[in-house]
């Protein structure tokens, strides 16, 4: 569990990162789920952004009850998984992920998500771990982006330089295990990787249940923006009661 502090730490900062640190077990666990993935597609060597269409043995870290005593403390206790994406990015040119707010891109209303980052690699500013602007997410509100679509980024949303001073951000150095806990608006954005070690990430994201997943709205910003169509995307109840009474859950854990 967080502590009183590390909980008020998230509110103020927009991320935290916990004591928690998942076995060495569960991290070769998920490495040899990830080369799986790999061998059937190729084409995700930098990026998945739904890895649990291909294989829901990544589900299994989903529901670790640690991790989710910790999202409970800092969204409630009704909450549902609704992603998981997988950031690999490997040595000698692995790709960057531009900053960035996530809530540009998701079917949400209201915006809410905590978004769990387990890192499977250490991550270094080296190999291009992810950077931070504290209280940045406050204000409450997603700023200008537009649209790069540069062959080398994960993700085709970027902040615009007006937005935000580079010189403020943080870099979130882990091991492998460690994870890290940020909010829906926090700024952030990594580095590409040029080192010869590879710094593979995972995301799990739960949003609280007083949230709702558009399904049509999903597919509008498909549609209009080109973004990635989320509207397939299975919901899992992870814990307590659909508050908002309008989400399709179909599973739950």
């Amino acid at each position: 569990m967080l502590s009183e502090q590390q909980v008020h730490q998230y509110h103020e900062d927009g991320y935290i990162t916990p004591d928690f640190r998942l076995s060495q077990e569960m991290i070769d666990e998920i490495r040899v789920l990830h080369d799986r993935l790999l061998v059937k597609h190729p084409e995700f060597t930098n990026y998945c952004p739904n890895v649990l269409a291909y294989d829901t043995g990544f589900l299994n870290f989903a529901r670790i009850p640690e991790i989710l005593d910790m999202v409970g403390q800092v969204i409630g206790p009704n909450f549902a998984l609704w992603n998981s994406s997988f950031f690999a990015k490997p040595a000698h040119g692995g790709h960057a992920t531009p900053w960035h707010q996530d809530g540009e891109y998701w079917p949400l209303r209201p915006l809410a998500t905590c978004t769990v980052w387990i890192a499977i690699d250490r991550a270094t500013p080296e190999n291009g771990c992810l950077r931070m602007i504290r209280g940045s997410h406050k204000e409450r509100k997603l700023r200008k982006h537009n649209t790069n679509n540069a062959a080398n980024l994960t993700l085709n949303q970027e902040l615009d330089p007006s937005e935000y001073d580079e010189s403020d951000a943080v870099d979130l150095v882990l091991e492998p295990g460690q994870i890290s806990l940020h909010d829906i608006y926090l700024l952030h954005g990594s580095e590409a990787n040029n080192s010869p070690d590879s710094r593979r990430g995972m995301t799990l994201r739960y949003m609280p249940t007083s949230t709702v997943f558009d399904r049509a709205k999903a597919r509008e910003l498909h549609e209009k923006h080109g973004f990635l169509n989320h509207a397939d995307r299975t919901l899992y109840l992870m814990r307590g009661i659909d508050e908002s009474r309008q989400n399709d859950f179909r599973i739950r854990l």
